[in-house]
């Protein structure tokens, strides 16, 4: 039994708000569909004001939301910008009243759904072709510092490495795929981002810091390798509302990459069986990817995975205000991310066999007065794994290490 509660620490603009009370908060980040990149997270919550309080807030102030964990260390769990104010009379007396200020933000993603680029990009890896065009955005140049800023002015904590850094986190360089070159043309740089990460078989994500990354093909397999499951039971999950779904939108069993500059070459796979036993299931994917020895990869992964249905985790939710949740469990929920790979054990012996192992895709924190809880949605664990590339497996692995029954074949994690 382990007693806890929420305590929180928001901050506007930077400014810690200290003179109102957190009534209700709902954050959304990532995806709720493996075959599209994630989406802009979302933050809505409500604060008590008391005694006519000024409201300094403005629109595009950033936002960011921290609630302690067990050990009271304060952990983010959204980061982004402010795109509404209300302000409302929420409860009226003979000498007072008080008032509800409803902020609502979006995250780091919704910076690129706004701006443009020309786009030009030299053939080059997925991971250092969409670095290329982040860093435009989020990194400022030399020529954009003020010409009057000083060293004595500037903040000494501020690395070479971190400075002038407006929302770039972490970008997995050079990446898996040689994609084409680019010439220019004006696009929305979420627009090419995605298609980037689409071609490299991988996806960009939002931090709940609010940084903006990317993760590629290998990006899962090289983390589970290194850290292993986050090991969760059912058993202390809200049981009402546990979802598990096998649907036929999930199977590709005729399969075409579109590749090359304009994506003007394609290749195609189908899957024989799956096609008499569920119907012809097709997609045209649209990459940039150069070679087509690639193409043709890309297209036999995504059968070798997708051509029959496997089951989705479409929700699960945790009251982290359970006492039953021991504190481990607890602080991996609040640190939850995606990509974060899930083992859930303790389902009905009719869901999944039992147990569930996947990644999480999406998740929504939902709070109240003295209550805050979790909800998951996860994808199965085939849906994500590609082989580690040589140099992903750990410098310190050695031969006798590794399971002497082991095939070439199977050999997609080493650690």
């Amino acid at each position: 039994m382990t007693q806890w509660a929420p305590v929180w620490r928001v901050k506007i603009a930077g400014v810690d708000v200290t003179d109102s009370v957190l009534a209700s908060l709902n954050i959304t980040s990532g995806r709720t569909n493996i075959y599209e990149q994630a989406q802009a997270g979302y933050c809505s919550i409500t604060l008590i004001v008391f005694n006519q309080a000024a409201i300094d807030y403005e629109i595009n102030d950033t936002l960011s939301v921290e609630v302690q964990d067990t050990s009271a260390v304060y952990t983010p769990i959204f980061g982004g910008s402010i795109v509404d104010i209300a302000v409302s009379v929420s409860e009226v007396g003979s000498t007072a009243y008080t008032q509800e200020v409803t902020i609502t933000a979006l995250g780091a993603l919704a910076r690129l759904q706004k701006a443009l680029t020309n786009g030009v990009l030299a053939q080059d890896f997925d991971g250092n072709q969409i670095l290329t065009i982040l860093s435009e955005l989020l990194l400022e140049q030399w020529q954009q510092v003020p010409a009057a800023e000083t060293w004595a002015a500037y903040d000494p904590t501020v690395t070479w490495a971190t400075a002038g850094n407006v929302g770039l986190g972490e970008i997995d360089t050079p990446g898996n795929y040689e994609l084409a070159q680019r010439s220019s043309s004006r696009i929305v740089i979420y627009d090419l981002v995605s298609a980037l990460a689409t071609s490299g078989l991988g996806y960009i994500y939002e931090s709940s810091s609010g940084l903006i990354g990317y993760a590629d093909s290998t990006h899962r397999t090289t983390y589970l390798a290194a850290n292993g499951y986050t090991d969760l039971t059912a058993n202390q999950a809200l049981g009402r509302g546990i979802t598990i779904k096998t649907r036929a939108g999930d199977v590709r069993n005729d399969v075409t990459i579109k590749y090359g500059i304009s994506s003007g070459s394609e290749v195609s796979d189908t899957d024989a069986a799956s096609i008499s036993t569920y119907g012809n299931l097709s997609q045209i994917i649209t990459t940039t990817i150069k070679h087509q020895a690639d193409a043709e990869a890309q297209a036999a992964f995504y059968l070798a995975l997708r051509a029959y249905p496997q089951p989705i985790f479409d929700q699960i939710t945790y009251a982290l205000t359970n006492p039953e949740l021991d504190n481990g469990d607890r602080d991996s929920l609040i640190k939850i991310f995606m990509g974060q790979p899930i083992a859930l054990n303790d389902l009905p012996l009719n869901m999944s066999a039992g147990t569930f192992q996947g990644f999480v895709e999406g998740f929504t924190f939902r709070a109240s007065y003295n209550e805050l809880s979790v909800t998951l949605l996860m994808s199965p664990l085939a849906y994500s794994l590609q082989a580690m590339q040589w140099d992903d497996v750990p410098i310190t692995e050695t031969w006798a290490s590794v399971s002497p029954t082991l095939t070439w074949e199977y050999a997609t994690i080493v650690s």
